[in-house]
Formats: C-alpha cells, structure tokens, sequence
C-alpha cells in the first residue's frame, strides 16, 4: 500500500505542474493587468502602475514569473508558503487562509448532508425499485440536478429566507394551509412505508391527522418562537434512534447490539444533567471534545459487551451517542432561539456568511452563522443530491444480482441483514469515488454560489483575480482544489481497502 501511495502521489505532483503551467499562460493572457491604469488621467498614474508592477513582478519574463511562484509554493512543505501578493499589494497566502476557512465550512457541510441523504435515498430506491416511490424520487432529484444554480438560490432567498423572515414575526397557519400539508404529509408516508391498499389508508389517514392535530398544538404552545425539547423529547427521541439502530442491524431481540445502546441512552441522560451548566456557554473545543466522548466511549461500551458482534454493537451504540450529543446540543439552541430572535429579529440572512458587528453570546453567535449558511448549503447539497442517490441505487441494484446475496437469502437470513450486511458495504465502494470527486467539484462550483450570496470565500476569490487577469489569487485557488482532487482520490483508494479486504491484495 506505501508503494501505491507514493507512486500515486508522484504521478499527481506531476499533474498538478502540468495543469498549474498550464493555468498560469492562460490567466496571463487573458487580458492587461495594467490596463486600467494606462486609461487613467491620474496624476499618479505612473505610480500606481510601477506600484502594481512591482506587486505583480510585470518586469520579469512570464516564465519568471512562474518560477517564483513555484518556488514560493514549494515552500510549503516546510508550512512557509509563499503564494505572492495580489495587485493591489496583500498577501495571497493570508487571503486564502480566510477565503478557504469560509469556503470549506460551506462545502465540507454540504457534501456530508448530501452523502448522507442521497445514500439513504439510493437504499431505499434500490429496495423498493419500480415502486411509485422509486419513479417519484427519481424524477425529483434528476429536477434538483438540473435546477440553475442562480435561479435556485433566488429562489430559496425569496421563499426561505425573506418570507419566512416575515412569518416568524407572527407564526401562524391559516385552515386551509393545515389541510394541505396534512394531506401532502399522509401521502409522502403512505408512499415511503408502502403496503397493500388498506394499509396506505390507514398509514394516510393517521398521518394526515397527526400533523392536522399537532401543527395547530405547535402554534398555540408558540413552538416557533419558543421552541423545546427538552429531557422527555431526548429521551423519546434517543430510545427511538437506538431501537431503529438495532432493529436495522441485527434485531431488537439480539441483547448483545440492545443492551449497550440502551446504556448508552442511560448514560446521555446523565451527562445531559452533568454538562448542562457547561453547555450554556460553551465554546468550540469544548463542543468537540465532548462530541469525541460521546462517540468513543458509547463505542467502547458496545465493543466489550458485544460479543460476537462486538463490531455491530460499537457502531450502533456510537451513533446512539453521538445523536445523544447533537440532541443535547439542540435543545440548548432551542433555548438560546428566543434570544437571538431580539438580537436579530429577521434571523435568515441571505449575504456574507455571518452578519456583521453581530454581538452575542456563544450560541448567538452559533445561530448568527448557521443561519448564514442554511441557504447555500442547502443549494448545494441539493444539486448533489442526486449523483449519491443515483450511484447508490445503481450499485445496491448490481450487487443484489451477486451470487452471495442470493446464497445469503438461500441461508434464510433476514432482508435487513443481506441489505445492510452484505449488499450495501459492498455496494459502497464506488460511492467512495463519487465522495472523492464531489468534494473538489464542489469547491470549483461555490463560485456562483457564493457570488449569488455575497460569500467572501475562495469563489469570489477566483473570480476577482480573473476579473483583474491577477494569477495569484487564481493560481491560490487551483492549488487548493487540485490538491483536494488529488488527496480525496488517495482517500478513496485507502477506502476501497477497508470495504473490500481483496483489494490490499
């Protein structure tokens, strides 16, 4: 494997020179770095342009030039880039500092929604293949992929962020409004659980007067405004998280999987009494930490007390704990929500990813930001939506035709174990690529995005180093997403190992 990583490793530095040479002439003859100086009747006009040559180190060849920038980028292997400066004088490699830490706040949330979601859909496509489900999830994510960006993200901003800015002043649903999404909400569960014509009645019918029921209770209790959760809603919640784990895995009746899940929930309810004061004004370390225990040790738990299926047992009790912790931290934001509405009363911001001169507390400031990014993480997510839940249905439906799954089927093992034992690790392996790919595509597409919603990150970064036929910036913003390219594609590969053990061969 050592041997592999480091030829691959030589072959993308190679790639990389390639394209960044490559790069480098095009940007430079796309146009006059000086040429709105040389229209300028300034009086200064001729300083300026020897300042901005001297920035941009015009007086050198272009293969000087290029030089000195790959003799700045060597640097850092030794964590002294030296990435030039720009054309109006600031350092390029603090610029990128900033516009990157924006950028990949975005995208590394984005992907994992969409990689989430989209797999989750592709199972249950593949599962249900031909059903009504299966053709209307297709139609909706191939619409989602086609969406224009910039049409979208008008949208979202006049629908999800403009007017619901203007409903939650008075949160309310007319009759009419109640009925309808009770009847849309019916017919999307009778859709996702299926079954024979009485049963979809029934599924339809109790659906749709839960939600009739609890969207008027929500609006008298001024849930909106005031919302809870609470320790009743964690522990409903938590129970119902670690018995769907199990059930999904290997059974609510195998104790070895139950009982460590079930300790774990025990456990959340303790530290949730235990951090409470802590959590009321945390800051972000603390928040990882206790996310890394609230992992690890519901994990350790599950790998002594799991037996023969010590494995099954660390994941299922793992993600017990670690939905604990992010009901935790939920219901610490719904008790910081009233606040933040009096500190920003239209709470859903469509530009730049945080408002300025905003003062608050921690999760204030918590709130500030994420309701920055809900609206382009949700577009992107969105458009990549489809590709994991395409590819994922795809691969689940080619490994279903395998001999070992029917052999697995012949044994008389339950359909939940062959999908989730069986098919869907193996049908992983090419999501792993898509998850690679993905990742650098979408840095390269938050330009518009980010345009669209005033992101001063890498996007705006590399469109105003085009604009003013500046390379550094550009050149900034190559070498970070063609190192992300080449890295996560290493990634995959590492990853094709641990899913499929005839690999390392």
């Amino acid at each position: 494997m050592l041997k592999f990583i480091l030829k691959r490793l030589g072959a993308s530095l190679g790639i990389l020179l390639a394209a960044s040479f490559l790069l480098y002439i095009l940007v430079i003859n796309a146009g006059d770095p000086l040429g709105d100086l040389r229209e300028s009747v300034s009086d200064n006009r001729e300083h300026l342009m020897a300042q901005r040559t001297e920035y941009m180190n015009l007086d050198q060849p272009w293969y000087g030039r290029y030089w000195t920038w790959l003799t700045g980028v060597s640097k850092c292997f030794a964590l002294q880039c030296d990435l030039g400066t720009n054309i109006q004088g600031q350092n390029v490699a603090d610029l990128l500092s900033v516009a990157a830490s924006s950028t990949l706040r975005l995208v590394v949330l984005a992907t994992v929604l969409a990689a989430i979601f989209g797999i989750a859909i592709g199972v249950l496509t593949a599962v249900r293949q031909y059903s009504g489900l299966d053709y209307g999830v297709t139609f909706l994510t191939f619409l989602f992929f086609s969406l224009p960006v910039f049409w979208a993200a008008v949208m979202l901003k006049e629908y999800l962020a403009i007017g619901y800015n203007d409903w939650i002043k008075e949160p309310g649903f007319s009759t009419p409004q109640i009925i309808v999404i009770a009847m849309v909400f019916g017919f999307l569960m009778q859709v996702f659980l299926a079954g024979s014509v009485k049963r979809r009645l029934i599924t339809f019918a109790v659906s749709a007067a839960f939600v009739g029921v609890a969207i008027p209770y929500l609006v008298w209790l001024n849930f909106f405004r005031y919302p809870q959760l609470g320790l009743v809603g964690i522990i409903v919640l938590s129970l119902a998280i670690a018995l769907s784990g199990t059930a999904m895995t290997v059974g609510v009746r195998n104790k070895q999987v139950l009982y460590p899940a079930l300790i774990t929930v025990a456990l959340g309810i303790i530290m949730y009494y235990a951090t409470f004061s802590l959590l009321q004004a945390p800051n972000t370390w603390l928040l990882i930490g206790g996310g890394i225990l609230a992992v690890g040790i519901p994990g350790a738990i599950g790998y002594f007390m799991g037996g023969r299926l010590r494995k099954v047992a660390m994941w299922v009790s793992a993600f017990t704990g670690f939905a604990l912790a992010a009901l935790t931290v939920l219901d610490h934001i719904y008790r910081a929500w009233p606040g933040f509405l009096k500190l920003k009363p239209r709470p859903i911001g469509t530009i730049g990813s945080q408002t300025p001169d905003f003062v608050g507390g921690f999760w204030d400031v918590f709130l500030d930001r994420g309701a920055q990014l809900l609206l382009p993480t949700i577009l992107l997510a969105v458009i990549s939506l489809a590709s994991y839940s395409r590819y994922t249905r795809t691969s689940m439906l080619e490994v279903g035709q395998q001999d070992y799954i029917r052999t697995a089927r012949s044994k008389g093992l339950s359909e939940r174990t062959v999908i989730f034992r069986h098919a869907f690790r193996n049908a992983l392996i090419p999501i792993a690529t898509i998850a690679a790919f993905d990742f650098a595509g979408l840095i390269g597409g938050a330009v518009i995005t980010e345009n669209v919603f005033g992101w001063k990150g890498m996007g705006e970064m590399f469109a105003t180093g085009l604009t003013h036929v500046d390379p550094a910036p550009v050149m900034a913003f190559f070498l970070v997403t063609g190192s992300a390219a080449v890295l996560f594609n290493m990634l995959a590969d590492i990853f094709y190992a641990l899913l499929d053990p005839r690999i390392r061969v």
